[in-house]
């Protein structure tokens, strides 16, 4: 059994924990939090919940630690110390940050001699690895991703920052135009606001001005600014009714030609439509997860990414499962 353990116990430490329970080959060792561990309670019998700062005597009795903090500031932090300790997987994806983010991963692992796996999801992570068959495969072409439609977490808690705004959700949609111009082959060349839209579901505050919360969001630099953004106002149980899950998704496609004279045109598309979003990341970090496990009996240590980790390695199934049943 791959005895896992998981740090931070939010929304995508839930969906870990869901994860590790379908893979017979797991088992849930311990949950690390920042709250007080007497107030939090766990689905896993037998697990044990610790303070973050007694993480590191666990070192024996973990095979690989998950990390699930935020990328902004968690992850920056905790994934290079935690790499000393364990093998570890997390799900960094402040995508122009990675490469600085792999080195600091890269030079703890290797002095711990543990494998650290970082930037774990579907974009990064799955997506990634989509782009890249794409692009080695049609080396005449170009890629385009679009996301959603779903909920934009970072950007939902944007808009609740904004002042007299009590609650919200905000969800990133792609442009049907776009996507369907990409389906035909057409190569456009598409700016920001001609990919997505963005729709926002409001509470205010009692007394807040609508029109002014209205117009902060639609002109607020780097969320909204550069989109087509629509905001509706709706009261708190219409929000809690119809907008509690975390649901999301997108399309990568690959548009390209071959031929002596690129006379054929080819489409490549991946697409996922996710009803969790953290429970869907959790399952692709609890898959690498294993490989970590694998890599490090294998005594591999160093940062990793989703591109350097050969795909059976993610699978319970042994090679001869694997030939016989999905190759």
């Amino acid at each position: 059994m791959i005895r896992i353990g998981i740090l931070g116990y939010g929304n995508l430490g839930r969906g870990v924990e869901c994860a590790v329970r379908q893979n017979p080959d797991m088992e849930l060792a311990a949950v690390f939090t920042r709250r007080d561990p007497a107030a939090v309670k766990i689905l896993t019998e037998g697990a044990s919940v610790c303070g973050i700062t007694e993480a590191p005597d666990w070192k024996d009795r973990i095979n690989v630690m998950i990390l699930c903090g935020g990328s902004a500031t968690d992850l920056p932090e905790q994934t290079p110390v935690y790499a000393e300790l364990f093998h570890v997987v997390d799900s960094f994806d402040t995508h122009a940050r990675i490469p600085e983010h792999f080195a600091r991963v890269d030079e703890a692992a290797k002095k711990g001699g543990k494998v650290g796996i970082i930037s774990v999801g579907w974009d990064p992570g799955m997506f990634s690895l989509n782009r890249l068959y794409a692009n080695a495969i049609l080396p005449d072409g170009k890629d385009y991703t679009f996301w959603g439609k779903g909920v934009s977490q970072g950007h939902s808690d944007a808009i609740r920052r904004v002042e007299g705004v009590r609650d919200g959700k905000q969800y990133t949609v792609p442009v049907e135009a776009a996507l369907d111009s990409v389906r035909k082959g057409e190569n456009p060349d598409l700016t920001t606001r001609q990919k997505h839209t963005r729709e926002c579901f409001v509470v205010l505050e009692e007394g807040a001005d609508a029109s002014k919360v209205e117009e902060e969001i639609k002109t607020m630099p780097n969320y909204f600014a550069d989109y087509d953004t629509t905001v509706h106002f709706i009261s708190q149980e219409e929000l809690e009714r119809d907008h509690s899950g975390i649901p999301h998704g997108g399309f990568v496609l690959r548009s390209g030609r071959t031929g002596w004279k690129s006379e054929n045109s080819h489409l490549i598309e991946y697409s996922l439509k996710l009803d969790s979003n953290p429970e869907f990341t959790a399952s692709v970090l609890a898959a690498y997860a294993r490989a970590a496990y694998r890599l490090g009996l294998e005594g591999v240590s160093g940062c990793k990414t989703v591109f350097d980790i050969a795909p059976a390695y993610l699978s319970p199934k042994d090679g001869a499962a694997l030939r016989a049943e999905l190759l």
